[in-house]
């Protein structure tokens, strides 16, 4: 996903001389082509997150739109109250892309692994969330935050995810993207890694007849349209790589208006017996309860 990322804000920079690349002193083996095809819109922050923050609002304010660009924890928590009152509450159009969302750099340790972003991103009414769950959502997404600019949050995983998409055309924020046809009108609602869970999960005996759909960009904004497309099936079960508590799953109950809908809505989320443990992406998984 973050070679996906590099190349298509690349392209879209030679078109737009408002693109700005600023990154917290990591991206190294794939930021290079941007940095060396435009010198002067791409800055290393150092690991200076809070201080990489304020610099993309200042610049934002002065007409650009502004990508930092980080692992995943520490462009969000490190720097939270710099995007809240420099970003958000000014509508600054700065983008945080994170990599190494959920658990993708497991054997780093627990101040690497991205389980609490989405719950601290989504408390930020102004932000537009980018989640996608493989490298075309991924491409899509980077097109509607471009068209889009504003406060926003992109959060990728590492590398090597194939793509489960196969004929993408358009993403509309809020509206679920459609990826294998429910036999029995239950599906998997994801976001992100959620996706690739669920493409593991169908070939259960239990879920094989389940759909698959998927939400890449989502947010406070978008909660108005969750309830129609709720109601559409039988039964929908959330995936997140992210904890339950202030996760998709959380936004999703919060998006309902009417309890008898409540009855439709199940979640695999991480649970916190993952917190503080240490090894790879796939071992953290079956620890926090998501893996088969």
């Amino acid at each position: 996903m973050r070679n996906t990322f590099i190349k298509a804000l690349t392209l879209a920079a030679a078109k737009n001389p408002k693109i700005v690349l600023i990154v917290g002193d990591l991206g190294y083996s794939v930021i290079e082509d941007f940095q060396e095809k435009f010198p002067d819109r791409f800055y290393n922050a150092g690991i200076c997150e809070q201080n990489m923050a304020s610099m993309a609002a200042g610049l934002a304010s002065e007409g650009y739109h502004v990508f930092i660009y980080s692992i995943a924890n520490f462009p969000t928590f490190r720097c939270a109250e710099q995007l809240r009152n420099d970003v958000g509450y000014h509508s600054l159009p700065v983008t945080v892309v994170t990599v190494g969302g959920g658990l993708s750099y497991g054997n780093l340790g627990y101040s690497h692994h991205a389980i609490q972003d989405l719950g601290l991103m989504r408390l930020f009414p102004e932000f537009v969330i980018a989640s996608p769950g493989d490298p075309l959502e991924t491409e899509m997404c980077l097109n509607y935050l471009l068209q889009n600019p504003g406060p926003s949050y992109l959060r990728l995983k590492k590398a090597g995810e194939p793509n489960f998409n196969t004929n993408l055309k358009i993403l509309s924020p809020g509206i679920w993207n459609e990826i294998l046809a429910s036999k029995n009108n239950k599906i998997f609602l994801t976001t992100s890694g959620g996706l690739n869970l669920a493409q593991q999960y169908i070939k259960l005996n239990e879920f094989e007849n389940y759909g698959i759909y998927s939400l890449p960009i989502w947010g406070a904004q978008y909660k108005t349209y969750q309830e129609q497309q709720l109601n559409q099936f039988d039964e929908i079960i959330s995936v997140e790589d992210h904890l339950l508590d202030c996760g998709f799953g959380s936004w999703l109950r919060e998006s309902i208006t009417n309890p008898n809908t409540h009855l439709k809505l199940k979640h695999k989320a991480l649970s916190k017996d993952v917190i503080g443990k240490v090894g790879s992406e796939d071992y953290l998984l079956n620890k926090g309860g998501l893996k088969l």
